[in-house]
């Protein structure tokens, strides 16, 4: 299956007959997957913004990510395409769909034929959101990070799934992505890494945190993949 294929259900899920349910947004929230052999889709849907990323794991492969943001309205989705790592000239492009859901499937029409996407989780998680890192300690004092400029870098994580991704909407620049699945248990936070774009030798990897939620804020600290302290505060993206 072509790694572009959200986008084209961006654009050609607009034909599709208004008799096609709707769902609504707590239905859609969360991350989905279609998978065939070795090949790998993830598309998550969470607080206003989607990712979608095709890999191969066993090769330890990745082949693109897109994404960015969506809001429903009574005709279904209108997303704005705010990265893409194959192709910068959709950013900025905004596209309709329309979809349904059934049991733990999403329905999406692509070229004349429907895909069904098998549900991975519905986000029901504390971390579940969209975050930025807002403070990161230096010299045993937390110090605010400002954002400068139009570069950005998000993670999202989803109730199973997490993704981030450093990205320039105004100069349609990608930076980098990487993601995978994380579990947070008794204040554990673990991530296994599935793709990396920058360095395929990372993917199966798995670091562990501590974290916590602090007033809306997740404390996340320990030893970073180099080995070096890390104690980062990170906000969610409203």
């Amino acid at each position: 299956m072509k790694s572009k294929c959200i986008l084209v259900f961006l654009l050609a899920l607009t034909v599709l007959k208004s008799g096609f349910a709707q769902a609504n947004s707590t239905a859609i929230t969360g991350a989905w997957q279609i998978k065939e052999a070795d090949k790998e889709q993830v598309l998550i849907f969470q607080d206003g913004f989607f990712f979608h990323t095709d890999y191969n794991k066993a090769e330890k492969r990745f082949v693109s990510s897109h994404g960015g943001t969506y809001t429903q309205n009574a005709d279904g989705l209108k997303a704005e395409i705010h990265f893409n790592s194959s192709n910068k000239e959709e950013v900025g492009k905004q596209f309709t769909a329309k979809y349904s859901i059934t049991g733990k499937t999403l329905n999406l029409f692509i070229n004349g034929e429907t895909q069904n996407w098998k549900r991975l989780d519905d986000s029901s998680a504390p971390l579940a959101g969209v975050w930025r890192i807002t403070s990161r300690k230096q010299d045993g004092k937390l110090t605010p990070i400002h954002q400068t400029g139009s570069r950005q870098t998000y993670k999202v994580l989803s109730g199973t799934r997490f993704q981030w991704a450093a990205i320039d909407p105004a100069k349609k620049e990608f930076s980098g992505t990487g993601g995978g699945t994380y579990t947070f248990i008794d204040g554990k936070y673990t991530e296994t890494i599935e793709f990396f774009s920058r360095d395929s030798s990372r993917v199966g990897a798995s670091l562990s945190f501590d974290g916590k939620l602090e007033n809306g804020e997740w404390h996340h600290s320990g030893l970073s993949s180099k080995n070096v302290p890390i104690y980062e505060i990170w906000s969610r993206v409203r």
